[in-house]
């Protein structure tokens, strides 16, 4: 029990901190709606089951001992989040009145918020040291597989819960009143901010 707690407190301080899927919950959200970011949400927790599965199977070592497959992931990454800023930046609606703003929030399907929000978790190498660290370091070599898998349903449910939350303050309505009178420049703020942390990633080191 100690350790399980331990284990989430770590994951719920990395979770909250500022990153990749905390950029993505608040644009869908505040761009689309609140359905769009809590099926953002899932996609998340989908992308930490899939971590722990290749960690507790192993792969994950290889990923962080291999510089080239690391360094693909980060890349792949990197371009995904650079494509997603890109795309924010030269989208049309942030160009239109509010009614075709309003109307093009409503294209995103939730196979594609699902798919977004799981891409930008699994193409992030630094979760994979993430969750590398915490079953070498945390983990007792004694947890048996049953344990393991518990912590890592636990952490999956922990980051579905906490930014499906943060999609829901997002989108109260006080705060969805001021994102329609600023919209625009919410869109391409956001933009600049996904481009940036793609650059970021690629230029930075493996640390």
């Amino acid at each position: 029990m100690k350790e399980l707690l331990l284990i989430a407190l770590i994951h719920l301080l990395a979770v909250m901190s500022p990153g990749p899927d905390l950029i993505m919950i608040a644009k869908n959200s505040v761009v689309y709606s609140r359905k769009t970011g809590v099926y953002t949400a899932i996609g998340l927790a989908l992308g930490i089951l899939t971590h722990v599965t290749y960690t507790l199977i192993g792969i994950g070592i290889i990923i962080s001992q291999s510089i080239i497959l690391y360094s693909v992931i980060k890349i792949a990454g990197a371009f995904y989040l650079i494509y997603l800023g890109l795309k924010a930046l030269l989208s049309k609606s942030s160009m239109v009145s509010n009614k075709s703003l309003v109307k093009a929030e409503k294209d995103m399907s939730k196979f594609q918020a699902v798919k977004i929000g799981y891409l930008t978790n699994i193409l992030n190498p630094k979760v994979t040291i993430f969750f590398l660290s915490i079953f070498s370091q945390v983990v007792s070599p004694e947890t048996g597989l049953g344990m393991k898998i518990l912590y890592g349903a636990e952490m999956s449910m922990a980051t579905f819960v906490w930014f499906s939350f943060v999609a829901n303050v997002l989108t109260i309505q006080a705060i969805k009143q001021h994102y329609d009178r600023f919209s625009g420049h919410i869109e391409k703020t956001m933009g600049v901010i996904l481009t940036a942390l793609g650059l970021k990633i690629i230029f930075s080191g493996r640390d």
